[in-house]
């Protein structure tokens, strides 16, 4: 056993009374588990002095090997440096929270005529921003409103810039075409005014400034400006009736989280009300926490979600999830002093549930149950269909299963993909994509070698260890290869070249390459088919879709991309600077072959000869 090789007790000694973070390490370097402590030398010794630890906690001590520790100023600098340090090594023992995306938000452009848009990324201080928004669904549900009260442009500026004439988007009443003219930067102006009221939720404000300025209108015989502020009073009621649940409290900014658990299987709702309007909720599903209390489990989520985004000013929880309390009785108080520096802003974690906060509490927590209804229910299915191909295939211990497929256009453009199956669900997180370069085009063969060795190489026998929880460091139960006894073979011949025994099976499409037809070929040259309605086939076809899908769109992307750099680069004259030029310029190379000499001749270092050879050479 690992622990009669390790003994704590010379870096228990020497660790001091700081605040820090440590991290525990196995035989093969692999990171365990990163912790933070407000004293190091009593944190890290209670794990090998407790006796009514968890199983899980026991397990984990029972492998470490290694402890470093890192001394910090304060126990709020070790909170940031833990969270840092989970996101980056992704220990097996932490509570690990995915979310890869960033949030949207509604942006409103800071040009003369501002642009209403979709945006995900980091935000640009001359522009206007609302949200976070839950998902993509949300904000452009909320665009889509907004366009129909008041007909903010939407379009990307290189069309603004070069449109003669109205788009199909004035035509349906979506848009005051501005590009055009045919509305003043004032009225424009109003427009985004009260847009900008509507999105803090100051919906009351904006119906009596429509309903002001009608009148206003009426009484000066403006009939048509009149009629045009009616109709945009009855769009604003249509707007109120199909928008998000209001809240009476006024313009609230608040997150509320609520947590539902079975059987193991945690669910963390958060759900988004900003300007008092509840946009929707997010559900997260967190690995290694089953035996973690409550509030360990929102602290961590809340710990992980924040210290990079932004932080509105109230954060609801559940009474049993709430902030840890001290010695003397009162809440630990470092998280919310963490956020309030990082958001510029008091922040307050609040268990207070009564008034509007408790219902907003109670529909997060009736969402958190559902979501996690719904997990058990998948997951089920996804237990049924392991444990046939399990049974099928011989292998009880079936867990981890790695796809490979390959993609190109008649040799154009070669990617491979490699997805990855494992607990019982898709890790989109530990997909790979290998653009394939120096082979004859169109050689799956050689190309499904090139990926099977960059991938594995880092596990063949005599390399260095490889220390990383998941991704490329792991070691796969099982390998589909998408092709028949062709491919089969070269990925016999990569495993033995690499020194590894991998067990290996390929997926042959069927018969007219009909789904529920497929052949499993296995390395001894034999083939077996699946019953159509059999659950081992639905995995496997799960997985070799899903392969072949990610295989497919880093295709197209590359393809895409190769395209539209050499149309241009083919040009005597177009260098990198031009061809920036013209595609930031028109948006794109459809809208660069779109223009007409003119509008080529407006463009930085286009001459008019040089603008006609474009043309000439694009048409």
């Amino acid at each position: 056993m690992e622990t009669e090789k390790f003994d704590p007790k010379p870096i228990l000694d020497s660790l001091p009374l700081l605040p820090g973070v440590y991290r525990y390490y196995d035989s093969r370097g692999a990171v365990l588990y990163v912790g933070k402590a407000n004293q190091l030398k009593k944190r890290v010794s209670s794990y090998f002095q407790k006796t009514n630890v968890s199983p899980r906690i026991r397990l984990m001590v029972s492998h470490i090997a290694r402890i470093e520790t890192t001394v910090t100023r304060s126990e709020a600098e070790a909170l940031l440096l833990e969270n840092n340090l989970i996101k980056s090594l992704k220990p097996r023992y932490n509570i690990l929270f995915r979310d890869d995306k960033s949030y949207p938000y509604i942006v409103l452009t800071g040009e003369k005529f501002p642009r209403l848009t979709y945006y995900r990324g980091t935000p640009n201080k001359q522009h206007q921003y609302f949200g976070p928004y839950p998902n993509s669904y949300a904000a452009k549900e909320s665009i889509g409103l907004l366009q129909r009260v008041f007909r903010i442009r939407t379009c990307e500026d290189s069309v603004f810039k070069n449109r003669t004439r109205p788009c199909l988007l004035h035509q349906i009443n979506r848009c005051t075409a501005p590009c055009v003219n045919l509305i003043s930067e004032p009225d424009y102006q109003t427009d985004i005014r009260c847009a900008v009221l509507l999105l803090q939720g100051r919906h009351r404000e904006v119906e009596s400034t429509l309903h002001a300025a009608m009148e206003v209108a009426a009484e000066q015989q403006h009939y048509e400006q009149a009629a045009v502020l009616r109709d945009q009073l009855r769009a604003l009621h249509t707007v109120q009736q199909k928008q998000f649940v209001e809240s009476t409290g006024g313009t609230t900014d608040a997150d509320i989280i609520a947590l539902a658990q079975h059987d193991g299987l945690v669910c963390v709702n958060l759900a988004m009300v900003r300007g008092g309007r509840h946009l929707g909720d997010k559900s997260f599903f967190p690995e290694h926490a089953e035996d973690m209390s409550a509030d360990e489990i929102v602290q961590a989520f809340i710990a992980q979600h924040y210290l990079s985004r932004a932080v509105p000013p109230w954060l609801i929880l559940a009474a049993e999830c709430g902030p840890k309390k001290l010695t003397g009785g009162h809440p630990d108080e470092t998280l919310p002093q963490l956020l309030s520096e990082q958001a510029g802003h008091p922040v307050r974690i609040s268990t207070a549930t009564v008034g509007e906060r408790r219902q907003w509490l109670e529909m997060a927590q009736r969402n958190a149950e559902l979501a996690l209804g719904q997990r058990v229910m998948q997951q089920g299915g996804q237990s049924v269909r392991l444990e046939r191909l399990r049974a099928w295939l011989g292998m009880p211990q079936l867990q981890r299963i790695e796809c490979f497929d390959i993609s190109h256009t008649m040799g154009e453009a070669t990617v491979a993909s490699c997805v990855v199956y494992d607990n019982l669900d898709m890790r989109s997180a530990q997909y790979r994509r290998y653009n394939i370069s120096g082979i004859t085009p169109g050689d799956d063969y050689a190309a499904m070698r090139q990926a099977l060795t960059r991938r594995y190489q880092k596990l063949a026998v005599g390399s260095e260890p490889a220390v990383k929880a998941g991704g490329e460091g792991a070691r796969p139960d099982l390998i589909l290869i998408d092709g028949g006894l062709g491919q089969l073979h070269i990925a016999m011949q990569v495993m033995q070249e690499l020194g590894l025994d991998m067990a290996l099976v390929g997926v042959a499409k069927g018969e007219e390459r009909r789904a529920g037809l497929e052949q499993l070929i296995f390395p001894d040259g034999s083939a077996r088919r699946l019953n159509a309605d059999d659950p081992a086939l639905h995995l496997i076809q799960v997985i070799r879709d899903e392969a072949h899908r990610f295989a497919i769109t880093g295709h197209r992307a590359r393809r895409g991309k190769a395209r539209t750099a050499s149309r241009l680069e083919e040009i005597a004259g177009i260098g990198d600077k031009r061809r920036r030029s013209l595609l930031t310029h028109f948006g794109g190379l459809r809208e660069v072959m779109q223009a007409s000499v003119e509008q080529l001749c407006q463009v930085e270092g286009i001459s008019k000869s040089l603008a006609e050879a474009i043309y000439q050479q694009l048409h």
